[in-house]
């Protein structure tokens, strides 16, 4: 299974320094993020319902 980052799509499968989290408004889709994406806060956007979060 292929771990990419929800924000900027950067494979995470050799990073170990990233951070997975249901979606805080629906709680069914799982948002992955990098530290980088983290760390500049770059939003990021739940597939199911849309909402975008920091």
């Amino acid at each position: 299974m292929e771990i990419v980052c929800s924000t900027c799509g950067v494979n995470l499968i050799s990073e170990d320094d990233f951070v997975r989290f249901e979606c805080p408004n629906c709680g069914e889709t799982e948002i992955i993020r990098c530290k980088k994406c983290r760390r500049v806060k770059n939003h990021y956007k739940c597939e199911k319902c849309g909402f975008v979060g920091p």
